[in-house]
């Protein structure tokens, strides 16, 4: 028989795939002897179950939830039903990845008609009962029956207004009856049945309203965001209800061990008096620092203090902790690992090698790869901040980064403009769950309630966008679509410039600056590239990029695309010249122009790269590439080449053709058109000659680009070696040089054995790779691969995640089928891949050489070797 429920006391921190990363960090502090509410936890197998029973929950469930609800009940010494020690539990969900606020909770539940009167008479305290009542209705209903929060805050918010309430703590205990009864009218109105006033059958629902949150738009979007399974399902833990609205000695709060946003080694949270939990992650009131616990409940702070200190200790990593005050006692509800930003997560990672406490081999597992991009980006630049309008001073820095945008009021107005491709920022009075769609597609996020763990700000950093939170300066009326702030008004459309690092928010666009790298990013990145095996080049071709790269650590380049360094107006019209050539002669004249440009651009590498490895690809695109298409341009090209224009259409359509993506290209240009591959070794060999006079050592590596057979190849092997040898007796020296192939096509993945024979180094093109044995069209799938995925056809875009069960398959093959014919041959990638850090991980485990990606996307990648190579030496 399956167990689908443990209590806290059966569980352990190792059964985070079971019972939810909440539930086994639960049963973990309840180890500890830790001041944790007692419950249970529903496994995950139980969700699993649910949905592929067409969300029916399981008989066997239901008769352990019984067993397991009379055990708890012995453990507490209470009950639904009794009238001197009653029972009371929240119901939470728990995935074995974090995902907060994505899924759905109930507080209070067990409480009814009835319970409220026996709570209110055993606590002597009604206010706090029907307190308690009106949060379970306003909870159960939109959790379990889908009434839009709506309905009853705008009750609530009216009846507030109509007896002048400023807070929701003054309101009478009459008052929140008279709310608790409308409350229940609006069950009736919205869904045509009561409340229910049974516990037990207030429970199943609440059960499989959390398994069900499992499927919601929210939690996909952020699962899809996140690399997170959609199979793993959700658990859900039942816990003792403790009280942090029963008075002015209780209270709760969130607080993390670290600074989330800086890394400061310095206890970072916030509490509300008087208040439960989901106040303060939503933002309604604005909550006091923890530091000003210490004056309030000196011995509570102490507690708590220890408590954190213990808590790291045992985790070895930044913890997030939520807490409640019962009457001056404290109680833990969770721990986990606290989301973070990338500056935070590398200085925190740094501090905890340097306190002893975790190895540097650790370290580089503690920073998500993503969010390294945070670290690389613009901040606005100081003088033009100097100049800028101010809109608001007071807003919280809750997610760093500088921000420019568009003001939109609504998640569904940000995400329609975004993909309209225009930069919006989304300004909202607070954020909720569901607005996940449109943080993700702003440039920035601000609002005016909450704090910095407010969901605005914790969801924020998780995505590592800029966010702002709490601005009290400002007003944003999203019915009437205007920010108003001390100076003026704002309207929607009306551009803001956010600053996610101050809390500061400006009137229109401002400049920016590069990042600068702090002295941990620069600990932290060496230790990763010590832990790392493969190697990290990077795909550029301009000055800037190369620098760029080597900046970040790149050990070489790995592509050099040249086609881009044809499209300059001078170099185009003799590129148009060789392809309108008649005959040889023109063509070779017009290439001999074209190669001065060159030599140009190669020394100009070369002298960026100096000893480092530096690939050059050969040109790959077909030629109609470079022709015009408009009429206009057609006119002003023959006019260049004097030339008429019925000639100049003739050629073009003798050029078309049906099929580019497998036409004339590539390798198979250069045996139609020998010259235009001569002409660019010529160049990359010309240029490497005038840097080695001036005592700079080069190490040019030229590629090949499209083979699928071994004569294509060798053909133009030897063509291109007797082209250098040529000029190396000519210039009387020796040049160090590899030529090798970029395997992209399925065929030469199959025969690498024997191109390995003859090639000095393969580098798989992953992005035409893909296409061929997909039979996708990169720049046309995008009509349909977000259907796939979301139908679960295809599990990733394989254009940007490998697909290691048909793309990666070639690759292993070629790999495992060259280095047995040519141990010492070195392999790459150099496709989209070569920066993904799911992909990163199988090429480690490949007995691939290195990877190569874009200049600002080395850092993740050098990050994500290291992870690869350390969970492999784990094993």
């Amino acid at each position: 028989m399956t167990q689908y429920i443990y209590a806290f006391d059966e569980g352990r921190i190792s059964m985070k795939d079971l019972l939810g990363g909440k539930g086994a960090n639960l049963s973990e502090m309840k180890r500890l002897g830790l001041p944790v509410p007692d419950g249970f936890t529903i496994t995950t197998e139980a969700c699993i179950d649910y949905l592929k029973q067409n969300e029916q929950l399981p008989s066997e469930v239901k008769t352990q939830l019984i067993h397991h609800l009379t055990s708890f009940s012995e453990r507490t010494g209470k009950s639904f039903s009794s009238d001197d020690d009653l029972l009371l539990v929240s119901v939470r969900s728990g995935a074995k990845i974090s995902m907060p606020g994505m899924m759905d909770t109930i507080l209070n539940l067990g409480l009814n008609d009835d319970n409220v009167k026996k709570l209110a008479e055993k606590t002597n305290d009604a206010r706090f009962a029907y307190d308690c009542y009106r949060r379970l209705l306003q909870m159960f209903g939109e959790v379990v029956y889908g009434i839009p929060m709506l309905a009853f805050d705008t009750y609530f918010d009216d009846f507030k207004n109509q007896h002048n309430y400023v807070n929701d703590a003054d309101i009478s205990a009459e008052g929140l009856q008279t709310i608790c009864e409308r409350f229940k009218e609006i069950y009736r109105e919205e869904v045509y049945k009561p409340f229910p006033q049974e516990p037990l059958k207030q429970l199943e629902e609440a059960i499989e309203a959390v398994f069900k949150s499992w499927d919601n738009d929210r939690a996909r979007v952020y699962r899809d965001l996140n690399d997170i399974p959609h199979d793993i399902g959700t658990a859900v833990n039942v816990q003792e209800m403790v009280f942090g609205n029963s008075g002015e000695q209780s209270g709760t709060g969130v607080a993390f061990t670290r600074d989330p946003v800086t890394g400061e080694n310095k206890l970072f949270g916030e509490y509300l008096l008087n208040a439960q939990g989901e106040d303060v992650v939503a933002g309604i009131r604005t909550p006091q620092d923890i530091d000003t616990l210490k004056s309030q409940m000196p011995d509570v702070h102490q507690e708590f203090v220890e408590v954190t200190k213990q808590l790291e200790t045992h985790y070895k990593d930044m913890q997030d902790i939520e807490f409640t005050i019962e009457n001056g006692k404290l109680y833990l509800l969770q721990t986990r690992n606290g989301k973070r930003t990338a500056r935070a997560a590398i200085q925190i990672a740094v501090d905890l090698v340097n306190e002893g406490l975790i190895s540097r081999e650790e370290a580089v597992t503690k920073v998500d790869v993503k969010s390294i991009d945070q670290l690389l980006h613009p901040n606005f630049k100081e003088e033009a901040l100097e100049q800028a309008t101010v809109i608001s001073k007071l807003g919280l820095p809750a997610s760093p980064g500088a921000a420019t945008g568009s003001i939109v009021f609504s998640a569904e107005e940000a995400k329609e403009q975004a993909d309209e491709g225009k930069k919006v920022v989304l300004m909202r009075p607070e954020t909720s769950p569901e607005d996940i769609e449109g943080m993700v597609a702003s440039e920035a996020i601000v609002t005016t309630h909450g704090g910095m763990t407010s969901h605005a700000a914790v969801v924020a950093r998780g995505m590592g966008k800029c966010c702002v939170t709490g601005c009290s300066d400002v007003e944003i009326d999203t019915v009437n679509k205007t920010v108003y702030y001390p100076d003026g008004e704002l309207h929607e459309g009306d551009i803001v410039s956010v600053d996610g690092s101050t809390g500061d928010i400006y009137l229109g666009e401002i400049e920016t600056v590069n990042a600068e790298h702090s002295d941990a990013f620069e600990q932290f990145m060496e230790w990763s590239e010590d832990t790392a095996r493969l190697q990290v080049r990077m795909n550029a071709e301009t000055p800037q990029d190369i620098q760029a790269g080597y900046n970040f650590g790149a050990k070489g380049i790995g592509l050099v695309r040249t086609e881009h360094m044809f499209f300059g107006p001078e170099r185009l019209v003799e590129m148009r010249r060789f392809i309108l050539a008649s005959n040889h002669d023109e063509r070779v004249e017009a290439l001999e122009k074209i190669k001065t440009y060159q030599v140009k651009d190669f020394e100009e590498i070369f002298r960026l790269s100096q000893d480092r490895p530096t690939i050059v690809r050969l040109l790959d695109p077909p030629l109609h590439e470079f022709l015009p298409s408009s009429d206009e341009d057609i006119q002003n090209v023959a006019q260049q080449l004097d030339i008429s224009t019925d000639i100049l259409r003739k050629r073009m359509a003798e050029l078309n053709e049906v099929n580019p993506m497998l036409g004339h290209r590539g390798c198979r240009l250069a045996v139609t058109y020998p010259e235009l591959y001569e002409m660019q070794v010529e160049a990359i060999i010309e240029s490497v000659l005038k840097l080695q006079q001036d005592d700079i050592k080069c190490q040019p590596e030229i590629m090949i680009p499209l083979v699928s057979t071994v004569e294509e190849f060798t053909t133009l092997k030897e063509r291109l070696a007797a082209t250098i040898t040529q000029l190396e007796n000519d210039a009387n020296t020796k040049v160090n040089y590899l030529i090798g192939t970029m395997i992209e096509t399925p065929r030469a993945c199959l025969i690498a054995q024997h191109l390995a024979k003859h090639c000095d180094f393969f580098s798989f093109g992953t992005n035409d790779l893909t296409q061929l044995t997909y039979g996708f069209s990169r720049d046309d799938a995008g009509k349909f691969i977000n259907v796939y995925t979301e139908s679960n056809i295809l599990q990733l875009d394989p254009f940007q995640t490998l697909d290691t069960d048909g793309v990666g398959q070639l690759i292993q093959l070629a790999v495992e089928q060259a280095k047995q014919v040519k141990p010492e041959i070195k392999i790459g990638v150099c496709g989209e891949l070569g920066g993904d850090a799911k992909s990163i991980y199988q090429f480690n485990n490949w007995n691939i050489d290195y990877v190569s990606c874009s200049p600002f996307r080395v850092p993740g990648a050098i990050l994500a070797t290291a992870q690869s190579q350390a969970e492999e030496s784990e094993r």
